[in-house]
C-alpha cells in the first residue's frame, strides 16, 4: 500500500503492529524512537520517571540530556537542579551535555544522534529541526519522555501529510529564514496545522544544510508535527563532516561513513503514488527578504516595504537554533564587518553550540561581531526562550533571528518582536531601524495550495479482549471551531490543587457555556468543530471532561497537545469531519439560535469498525487501535508504564 514517507518511517519504528498492518495517517500506534532528548526540563521528568516505580532506564543509549535553557542562572537552585541531573544521567548511562555544550536541537544534529530514516522525539517543540536531517522529528510532552526512559516505547498518532514542492532557488539575499518565513504569511490559515509537512521538488537540492535546518525548526511555528527533507548529496555531506567531528572527540559508531553509504544506497522515501492531504508550491526565485512580525509570525512583511517605515529597534539578536550556526553567524558579520551597531541598540550573539563559536572564533568571524559591539552571550536559548540578560524591556522592539516572536516571550508583553534573517538583523542593528543590507526586491511567491480530498475510509481494527466493541451514548454538539483549553477548563481553577475529581467535573466548561453543566449526562458523546483544545498544555481540560463522565470527544480535529494529555489520562478523542458535518447540519437551528451545547441525538460507536451512526448513516472515524484501547484499560500512559514494568 503506498506511504509517505513520515508514514513509512513510523512503521519501520512501531512495535506492535498487527501482522500485514500498514500504517496510514490517523493510526495511534507504540513506537520505539531512536531518540528522546530531553533539556533543562528533565529535572522535571525524572520525578515523573520515579513515580511510576521506573528503577531503571530500559535504553540508556535511547536518551540524550542537554542543559541549554536557563544556563545563564547560576543560583543554588538552578546549579543544585543541573547537579541532580547530571548524577541521575552518570547513574543511569545517559549520554550528558553540561550547560554551555549548546542547545539541545543542533547537539542532537551535530553530535550524530539524528540519521536519516530514523524517528527522534524530544520534549521540546522544536524537534521538528531533525526533519533536516531526512528523519521524523517530533515533539513530545514530558509524561511519553518519563515513558520511553522506563519503557523505551511510546504511542504517536500519525499526522496527515501535506507536500511541499520547491522550485527555482533563491536570489541574492534570500535565505532559508525567509523561506519559512514567507511560507508562514502565505499559509497562515491552518493549511498545514498538525501535519506532517513533507519537502519535494528540483529546489531542495539548492538549499544548503543550514537553510534546511532553518525551514525545519520554524515548521514549529507554521503550525506543523513534521518538517522532511529528502536524503541527497547535501545532506551526505554534512553528515561526513560529523562523521570527521565525531573522530576528533573520540566517539567512535554513533555515526559512520558505512551508514552513509547505505542511505546513499536506499535513501527514506515516500512511494512515488503516496497519497497527500494536500500540495502546496513554492518557487524559491520569488521568495525576497522578510521579516515576521510584530508579535506573530503569520503578519509578514517585505525587508524593503518595512524599511520604508523606519521601524526603530532597541535590541537586536544573533542566536537560537534556528539562526545560530556557522552560516548563520558568518552572514551577520558579512554586513557587520567594518560598521558599530548604531548608538541606541543593543546587539546579542549567542552560537547554537560551543563547537559552532570556537569554529567562529577560528575563522575570525567572532571577532567581527564583537568588534561591531555585539554583546555575547554563552551558548545557549537565552533571550530566545525570554531568560538571561538582554530581554527586551516595556516599549522595546527586537529585531530577532529566533524562531518564536510570541508577546512577551523574549521580555516584557508590552515590548514587541519581529522575526528575521541573520543578515536583516545585523542591517538592522546598524542602522537601528529595520532594514536589509541592500535591495533585494519585495516581491513573494503566489498562493498555491491544493487540498487534495482524500475518500474517508473506515478501517477495520483489532478490538483488545476486555475493551467495548461498541460504545453508545448521546451526541452532545458544541457548534465551535478551537474551542480552547480555557474555555475547556478555566484559568481561576487550573492552578488549583485542592480540588477532587467530582469538583473538577464540576467547572468543565464553565467558561464555554455555563448552561453545560445542566445539559451534559453520564456517557454523553461530545461532538465538536476544527481544531478541539487549542491553547494550553492544562491537562484538567482532558480530565474535567473524563470526571463529568463524558464518554469520549469526536472533533473534525484536535490540538495535538490536547489529544496527547487526553489519552495519557485515558481519554478517548477521536477525529470524524463527515460526523461532526453531520451533527451541525441536524442541529443548525439550534445552533442558529445561540445555543453553545446541543443534545443532538444518539450516537453509536463501532469501534471494530472504526464507523459512527448517527441519524440512520455511517460515517468513518478515526480508527482506535490496539495501542490507544491499551492506554484506555490501563487508565493512561503512567499506568500503563508501571504495569509493564512490573511485568518486566
Amino acid at each position: 500500500m503506498r506511504q509517505t514517507v513520515t508514514e513509512k518511517i513510523v512503521q519501520a519504528h512501531a512495535v506492535g503492529l498487527a501482522p500485514g498492518q500498514v500504517v496510514q495517517a490517523g493510526d495511534i500506534v507504540a513506537v520505539r524512537p531512536k531518540h528522546v532528548m530531553t533539556h533543562d526540563n528533565t529535572g522535571a521528568v525524572i520525578p515523573k520517571f520515579k513515580s511510576i516505580g521506573a528503577a531503571k532506564v530500559a535504553d540508556p543509549a535511547q536518551p540524550v540530556f542537554t542543559l541549554d535553557h536557563d544556563i545563564q542562572n547560576a543560583t543554588p537552585e538552578n546549579l543544585g537542579k543541573y547537579a541532580k541531573i547530571e548524577a541521575f544521567a552518570r547513574e543511569h548511562g545517559i549520554v550528558f551535555h553540561p550547560a554551555g555544550s549548546g542547545i539541545g536541537h543542533q547537539l542532537m544534529v551535530e553530535r550524530g544522534f539524528v540519521h536519516p530514516g530514523s524517528l527522534v522525539v524530544a520534549s521540546d517543540s522544536h524537534s521538528n529541526m531533525y526533519g533536516a536531517l531526512a528523519a521524523v522529528g517530533t515533539p513530545v510532552v514530558r509524561t511519553d519522555a518519563a515513558a520511553i526512559w522506563a519503557t523505551g516505547t511510546a504511542w504517536w498518532q500519525v499526522p496527515p501529510a501535506v507536500r511541499v514542492t520547491l522550485t527555482g532557488r533563491l536570489r541574492p539575499g534570500a535565505t532559508g529564514k525567509d523561506v519559512i518565513i514567507t511560507l508562514c504569511g502565505l499559509y497562515g490559515n491552518d493549511e498545514v496545522l498538525n501535519a506532517a509537512v513533507e519537502f519535494a521538488g528540483p529546489g531542495v537540492a539548492t538549499l544548503s544544510l543550514p537553510e534546511r535546518l532553518s525551514i525545519a525548526n520554524m515548521t514549529t511555528e507554521w503550525g506543523t508535527l513534521v518538517g522532511w527533507f529528502p536524503f541527497d548529496a547535501v545532506t551526505a555531506a554534512y553528515l561526513r563532516t560529523r562523521v570527521a567531528r565525531l573522530r576528533e572527540l573520540g566517539i567512535d559508531g554513533r555515526l559512520t561513513e558505512a551508514m552513509i553509504a547505505g542511505w546513499e544506497a536506499n535513501p527514506p522515501a515516500p512511494d512515488t503514488d503516496a497519497a497527500y492531504a494536500a500540495e502546496i508550491t513554492l518557487d524559491l526565485a520569488k521568495v525576497s527578504p522578510h521579516v515576521a512580525g510584530p508579535d506573530t509570525v503569520f503578519v509578514t512583511k517585505a525587508v524593503q516595504a518595512i524599511a520604508r517605515e523606519k521601524v526603530a529597534v532597541h535590541k537586536a539578536y544573533l542566536l537560537s537554533c534556528v539562526n545560530g550556526r556557522l552560516d548563520d553567524l558568518a552572514e551577520a558579520a558579512e554586513v557587520l564587518r567594518g560598521k558599530t551597531v548604531a548608538d541606541g541598540v543593543e546587539l546579542w550573539v549567542a552560537a547554537a553550540s560551543a563547537d559552532v563559536q570556537a569554529d567562529a572564533e577560528q575563522r575570525g568571524i567572532w571577532r567581527d561581531l564583537v568588534d561591531a559591539g555585539a554583546r555575547t552571550l554563552p551558548p545557549g536559548c537565552g533571550a530566545c526562550i525570554g531568560l538571561g540578560v538582554g530581554l527586551l524591556e516595556k516599549g522595546e522592539v527586537g529585531i530577532s533571528a529566533t524562531n518564536r516572536n510570541f508577546k512577551g516571550r523574549m521580555g516584557s508583553r508590552d515590548a514587541q518582536a519581529y522575526l528575521a534573517s541573520p543578515a536583516v538583523v545585523a542591517a538592522s542593528a546598524i542602522a537601528g531601524h529595520i532594514t536589509g543590507p541592500f535591495d533585494a526586491g519585495e516581491d513573494a511567491p503566489p498562493y498555491s495550495f491544493r487540498a487534495v480530498a482524500q475518500p474517508a475510509e473506515a478501517r477495520a481494527v483489532e478490538v483488545l479482549p476486555g475493551f467495548p466493541a461498541e460504545i453508545r451514548g448521546r451526541a452532545l454538539l458544541l457548534p465551535i471551531d478551537n474551542l480552547n483549553t480555557d474555555g475547556i477548563y478555566g484559568k481561576d481553577v487550573t492552578y488549583r490543587d485542592d480540588l477532587t475529581p467530582e469538583q473538577m467535573a464540576t467547572y468543565a466548561m464553565a467558561n464555554y457555556d455555563p448552561e453545560f453543566q445542566g445539559k451534559a449526562a453520564e456517557g454523553d458523546i461530545i461532538v465538536a468543530g476544527r481544531n478541539f483544545g487549542t491553547g494550553s498544555s492544562r491537562e484538567q481540560a482532558a480530565t474535567a471532561l473524563k470526571y463529568r463522565g463524558i464518554a469520549m470527544v469526536i472533533a473534525a480535529s484536535f490540538s495535538q497537545t490536547y489529544l496527547r494529555n487526553a489519552f495519557n489520562n485515558a481519554f478517548i478523542c477521536l477525529e470524524s469531519p463527515a460526523l461532526c458535518d453531520a451533527v451541525r447540519a441536524a442541529a443548525s437551528a439550534q445552533a442558529g439560535a445561540g445555543e453553545k451545547t446541543i443534545v443532538a441525538g444518539d450516537l453509536h460507536i463501532d469501534v471494530r469498525r472504526s464507523v459512527a451512526v448517527f441519524g440512520g448513516a455511517e460515517y468513518a472515524i478515526g480508527p482506535l487501535g490496539p495501542a490507544a484501547q491499551e492506554l484506555i484499560m490501563a487508565g493512561g500512559l503512567e499506568a500503563l508504564t508501571r504495569a509493564k514494568i512490573a511485568a518486566a
